[in-house]
């Protein structure tokens, strides 16, 4: 019989171990996760945040899913090492767990980038949900909270932190907000939309310092400008937790380089989601992780099935408003258009020099996002 392990239960490693499932009837997975919950939503925790939910909400496949399917999770499990020529890993607790096929599906960790005085009391990020239940009970008297950021995760937290009552200012080193989902003229949009809620942003700035004794008091940028505040939330990206794999043979670049069938360089060895790279291409996306999580569980179990790159594409609401994107933005305007704007309603929709549809960006009315999205893949 063989044993399969996987390590990190979000997309990559749940959807892997379904398919492990599906494909083998026998074989014995063990999927471990550091955090406490089964698979969650990380898309929610900005709700949790905000008091919107509760932290059960968030889970995704109840204890039961996994019982039904004999996958045997392990929460609060830590792996330190793992020995790639004995085929075994190994605990915080010095456990030894063998492994016949192993997935790394550990996923990615917040990007918190050289500021001087980040290691201030009332720094935080958000990633987990211990991350949210820190920042779902921030003491009253941190008022205001500048948020380093203005990515989707920056504009989710600020607003679960508005939801709180607090004074929320966003810093963001583009000139735009949701630089990688949406133009310049998208993003003036959604700005004055986030401003009428009570956000105020630093566009095209970086931040040079977060003043303050021991705790944060301040959020010094460069142009010199003092912001004040009483914390500060960094949702400046991620970076691919590539921690159990320095010092191996395993190939790494950005991430852990695999082909096609979701394979190191390392035979038996999988890699999958936020932690892997294929074809030089690493989006840390949902879609992304749960398409290479089943491929990657497929093959372990001897099956065949091959990933090919997918555009990216994101269905979002940010602060309440609906946004969405696929494939080419254009953000530079090197291809053909047709954008309007009605009230609070903006759509691109982008494509090349044949006529052929590459791309969208839409705020506000997402009615035929899916339609877009198919003509995009070729559907």
């Amino acid at each position: 019989m063989k044993q399969y392990l996987i390590i990190g239960n979000g997309a990559a490693g749940t959807m892997a171990a379904e398919a492990i499932r599906q494909t083998d009837k026998e074989g014995k997975i063990v999927l471990l996760t550091n955090e406490t919950l089964p698979f969650y939503s990380r898309m929610r925790l900005p709700e949790y945040v905000a008091g919107q939910i509760r932290e059960n909400d968030l889970i995704i496949k109840k204890p039961d899913w996994y019982r039904e399917r004999a996958i045997d999770l392990r929460t609060a499990t830590t792996i330190e090492r793992v020995d790639f020529k004995a085929r075994q890993a190994f605990t915080d607790t010095n456990e030894a767990i063998a492994y016949d096929s192993l997935l790394l599906a550990s996923g990615s960790t917040s990007f918190i980038p050289p500021v001087e005085g980040r290691d201030k009391q009332n720094v935080f990020s958000l990633r987990s949900v211990a991350d949210a239940g820190i920042l779902a009970n921030l003491p009253s008297q941190l008022e205001r909270i500048v948020v380093i950021g203005g990515g989707l995760l920056g504009l989710e937290a600020g607003a679960a932190l508005l939801a709180q009552g607090r004074k929320v200012t966003v810093v963001e080193f583009f000139d735009r907000l949701l630089p990688r989902q949406v133009d310049t003229q998208g993003a003036n949009l959604l700005q004055g939309l986030m401003e009428s809620m009570g956000f105020e942003f630093r566009l095209g700035e970086i931040t040079e310092e977060i003043t303050g004794a021991d705790a944060v008091a301040g959020v010094r940028l460069k142009s010199g400008e003092l912001l004040s505040a009483d914390g500060v939330v960094f949702a400046a990206g991620v970076r691919p937790d590539l921690g159990l794999v320095q010092g191996a043979d395993i190939e790494t670049d950005r991430a852990i380089v695999v082909d096609e069938r979701m394979e190191t360089n390392v035979s038996g060895v999988f890699a999958a989601g936020d932690v892997a790279q294929y074809d030089g291409v690493n989006f840390c996306i949902w879609p992304e992780a749960v398409a290479q999580g089943r491929v990657a569980g497929i093959n372990m179990a001897g099956g065949e099935a091959i990933f090919k790159n997918i555009a990216p594409s994101n269905r979002l609401k940010v602060a309440g408003i609906a946004v969405a994107s696929a494939g080419e933005i254009d953000a530079d305007n090197k291809f053909l258009s047709d954008t309007s704007i009605q009230g609070d309603v903006y759509r691109k929709v982008v494509t090349n020099e044949a006529g052929e549809t590459i791309g969208c960006i839409m705020i506000g009315d997402l009615s035929d996002f899916n339609t877009i999205v198919k003509t995009i893949k070729g559907e």
